[in-house]
């Protein structure tokens, strides 16, 4: 209405939706409420975190990121006030099976899809992936912690050599240090190859592989590509291989691994998540061995003579209760329901 007002009256125009011109007016010089204040507020705070997630945050992100600002609100609010704000995430593309089965001999499955792990450095899951370019396709691989979600191990190349896997495994190794950890991964030529065997049983790494064309059996690496596809490869285009290095390097190391907050570990970044493992790890009072208690029989109140075993009866002080009821009372004061004095005295003494 304020903006037709130069044509039409503004008495005209009330009368279509059925407002007064005074109940206009009144609305037009009244302050916004509390809730509306506390909307913009909001909003504002919502449209900087989804744009520190590069546009990839949905509402449940978005709520956890304004949780750990210290931002009490609903994520129902949340989002409510993204779809006002025409903000919302990204969302994922059909998976293409890309597996080729190499000829040699397999290693078991020693994972059979339990992608679980109580710390790092105990399940690591790998695969390889093409990145779209002008120049060309660019082969990507990954190793990746199952405990923390942390990308601990990648390399690129033009073509799908072994040592494109190679590479990415010894940067796991070289950052990581593992003692027998499982590599776990599909039957790709490159993992069932005898260079990649041999640098496995060099290192002390145990392989692993699933079956061919299933994603399930290596489901934790392909949510990764997934993940990569749909926040960074379906937003952009390459025009070299080079401009590809550095957004998957930017990708991996400046985003994913330190920012991006992960449901299945809290809504945390791998990065927090390991920092949160350490701390409880060097806890002094984390790994204290606990005192085992045993019945003792035959034993006086009081502290044990041999040994540091207790028990409830002399772990603790007899206690006596003062007074009538347990109730203190001057001294001299007979107890409530305690034999009386005339009771001990012999019976011709009492008269």
């Amino acid at each position: 209405m304020s903006e037709h007002q130069a044509r039409y009256p503004i008495a005209t125009m009330c009368q279509l939706p059925g407002v007064s011109p005074s109940g206009y007016y009144a609305w037009v010089k009244r302050r916004p409420s509390r809730r509306a204040q506390t909307d913009a507020a909001l909003v504002t705070q919502i449209r900087a975190a989804h744009e520190a997630s590069r546009g990839t945050y949905g509402a449940p992100r978005i709520h956890a990121d304004l949780a750990a600002k210290g931002i009490r609100v609903g994520r129902k609010r949340v989002a409510r006030l993204m779809a006002q704000a025409y903000l919302a995430g990204v969302s994922r593309r059909k998976f293409v099976i890309t597996t080729v089965k190499g000829d040699r001999c397999q290693a078991p499955d020693l994972v059979e899809r339990n992608f679980t792990a109580e710390r790092p450095n105990l399940l690591w899951v790998a695969d390889i992936t093409y990145i779209p370019t002008w120049a060309g396709f660019l082969s990507l691989a990954v190793v990746l912690d199952a405990c923390s979600r942390r990308i601990v191990g990648w390399s690129m190349a033009t073509t799908l050599a072994t040592q494109l896997v190679l590479d990415a495994l010894n940067m796991a190794l070289v950052t990581r240090r593992p003692r027998e950890v499982i590599h776990h991964s599909d039957q790709g030529s490159q993992y069932t190859s005898i260079a990649f065997g041999h640098r496995c049983r060099e290192a002390g790494v145990r392989p692993s592989m699933g079956s061919v064309g299933d994603a399930y059996d290596n489901a934790m690496c392909e949510s990764f590509f997934a993940t990569l596809e749909c926040e960074l490869l379906e937003r952009r285009r390459f025009k070299t291989q080079t401009e590809a290095r550095t957004a998957v390097f930017e990708f991996i190391e400046g985003f994913y691994n330190p920012r991006r907050r992960h449901s299945s570990i809290g809504y945390l970044s791998p990065v927090d998540y390991e920092r949160g493992l350490q701390e409880t790890a060097v806890d002094p009072d984390a790994y204290q061995p606990a005192v085992v208690l045993a019945a003792v029989k035959n034993k006086p109140c009081g502290r044990p003579r041999d040994g540091a075993v207790l028990d409830r009866r002399c772990g603790r002080r007899p206690h006596h209760h003062a007074g009538r009821d347990g109730r203190m009372a001057p001294p001299g004061a007979e107890p409530k329901n305690g034999p009386k004095q005339e009771d001990k005295m012999p019976s011709d003494q009492i008269s």
